[in-house]
């Protein structure tokens, strides 16, 4: 993907996300997981980057909407997000559709079975791991590794 698109994508995100940092840096972080696992699994970039900035688009209305943060309130909401913000940046139809499935799914494995949301979906797991989780005991660790993968 073109990083001039790229940066507009992530200015969109950054206006939903208003000042909320923690939120900003989340989907950084697993923006940067999706582009090193790109660079190994097969994957197209114009849909994978977008998804990545947009994954948890849904954020601030579920939380205005139904004061929760929970997965399946974002995959309520996230997709018309995403779509609202790519079709203004004159993305294709077709890449907005299986970004805005993947949106919203990005909390469903299996739902969408595709190397594009597997990429997500493990970009994601590994910033919230640690967030989630004691890394340093390693039994729990493997276990939730097996439970995820």
């Amino acid at each position: 993907m073109d990083k001039i698109l790229e940066d507009k994508i992530i200015e969109e995100m950054k206006k939903v996300f208003k000042n909320n940092k923690r939120h900003i840096r989340h989907t950084l972080k697993v923006l940067n997981y999706a582009k090193k696992i790109l660079k190994s699994e097969n994957g197209n970039s114009e849909i994978v980057i977008p998804a990545a900035i947009l994954h948890d688009i849904g954020l601030v209305k579920s939380m205005q909407k139904y004061n929760s943060l929970a997965g399946k309130y974002q995959e309520m909401e996230g997709p018309q997000i995403a779509k609202m913000i790519l079709s203004k940046l004159n993305i294709d139809n077709s890449i907005i559709s299986k970004v805005s499935d993947i949106i919203g799914a990005h909390h469903s494995l299996g739902k969408i079975k595709t190397d594009e949301f597997y990429i997500i979906w493990d970009a994601d797991w590994l910033v919230n791991l640690k967030n989630e989780f004691d890394a340093k005991d390693k039994n729990n660790l493997l276990k939730i590794i097996n439970k995820i993968s």
